[in-house]
């Protein structure tokens, strides 16, 4: 009985339970009901393991940054029909999932994976701040989605580096060929600020001051994902310059 108890004890702690909240104790009450209700129609119980946090729960999520920006430039992607799609550090569950279930994609990022993720995804492990990108030559096609403001903190084993976004960031203007696109974007607001190590939060018109490399391109397109996690399409730079944190969506195309 004192296992079984202290068992309960943990799960339900786990649980996000807080035995000071009477929303909590609501909740605590119902999943005895309900337990009582399921034994009592011959069910079986072999393991109490409450979850108090879903009886009042949403199916999902249909807003916030990763969403939005993943099925936008997804959907970029599907649109323009590359010829070559090469990713740095986006996210594999998110983006990167939903352009391989139409197309193949190169993934290129700090840290290990295994290499059999799905037949249309190819990963290759490199450091994007000091490493020699040469030997992937360049595609028409580039995407570093909420990635960006992680180089040079030294959160995912790479080099420290106070410039590592712009070092970062010339690396990936290599890789862009000529007249092909880059999709790239970061947490932006009214002023450059260093969550160290967590990330870095950028003036939204930063970017076009990040060194040689920039001067290659010019911006098709600028969306964003306000503080309530809503997309906005077809803005500007300014339009994300007021608020504190945001997430600026740059489409930005290499002349020549």
């Amino acid at each position: 009985m004192a296992s079984t108890l202290r068992s309960l004890g943990v799960a339900v702690l786990s649980s996000g339970f807080n035995p000071r909240s009477l929303r909590h104790l609501k909740k605590l009450r119902r999943y005895f009901s309900d337990r009582k209700a399921f034994v009592a129609k011959g069910g079986r119980v072999d393991v109490d393991y409450p979850i108090l946090t879903d009886f009042e729960s949403n199916a999902g999520s249909g807003s916030g940054q990763y969403f939005h920006q993943d099925l936008l430039v997804a959907q970029f992607v599907h649109d323009a029909k590359p010829a070559r799609h090469l990713d740095i550090g986006s996210r594999i569950d998110g983006f990167v999932a939903h352009v391989a279930t139409f197309r193949p994609i190169e993934v290129i990022d700090i840290r290990p994976m295994r290499p059999s993720v799905h037949p249309n995804i190819r990963y290759a492990v490199l450091d994007l701040i000091e490493g020699d990108v040469a030997a992937f030559g360049q595609a028409d096609s580039v995407s570093c989605l909420h990635a960006i403001e992680h180089f040079g903190l030294g959160r995912y084993g790479d080099p420290l580096d106070p410039d590592g976004h712009k070092h970062g960031f010339a690396n990936i203007a290599r890789l862009v060929a000529p007249g092909g696109r880059l999709y790239i974007s970061f947490p932006v607001g009214r002023k450059t600020e260093v969550y160290f190590n967590a990330h870095r939060c950028f003036a939204a018109r930063d970017i076009f001051d990040w060194g040689e490399a920039i001067a290659d391109f010019t911006l098709e397109r600028f969306d964003w994902v306000d503080e309530q996690g809503e997309l906005r399409t077809n803005g500007t730079p300014e339009d994300a310059a007021e608020y504190r944190y945001v997430l600026g969506i740059y489409t930005l195309r290499r002349d020549g």
